[in-house]
């Protein structure tokens, strides 16, 4: 009886780790964006700009880098106080499956717990390096 119990006990616990590593970002994952058609087909006009680099880097790091992480990962120190994952920035298919519309809408309009930063970046060249620098995220 005693030994029942303990590999009870063990198998709990074992269950209980395992799901502190997967289970809470799998749990957190948001459901799709609507993107407006008008963000969906807006056209990039700063695309493959380098000399916007810095002003990428340094929004990005004043507004985003607290929930998303240096790299876009979504892992900087605010996103385990979030519910929703913020997503991977580097991830292939984020790169490939948004275009520089969609990012520009998410990133700026936002939904949920993504604030909606129009009023706090209103340079359209600066959202745009924004874009572009979140572009240069992919693996």
């Amino acid at each position: 009886m005693k030994r029942k119990v303990a590999s009870l006990l063990m198998i709990a616990f074992g269950a209980m780790v395992m799901m502190a590593f997967v289970l809470p970002q799998d749990q957190k994952i948001g459901g799709p964006w609507e993107i407006p058609n008008e963000y969906k087909e807006k056209v990039n006009p700063h695309k493959g700009d380098a000399s916007l680099d810095r002003l990428g880097r340094a929004t990005y790091n004043r507004h985003c880098r607290s929930c998303h992480g240096n790299a876009g990962l979504g892992d900087g120190p605010m996103a385990r106080n979030l519910k929703t994952f913020p997503g991977d920035f580097s991830d292939a298919k984020f790169q490939d499956e948004h275009t520089d519309g969609e990012i520009y809408y998410m990133s700026f309009i936002g939904r949920d717990e993504m604030p909606n930063f129009e009023s706090n970046i209103t340079d359209e060249e600066e959202r745009w390096a924004v874009v572009n620098y979140i572009r240069g995220m992919k693996k």
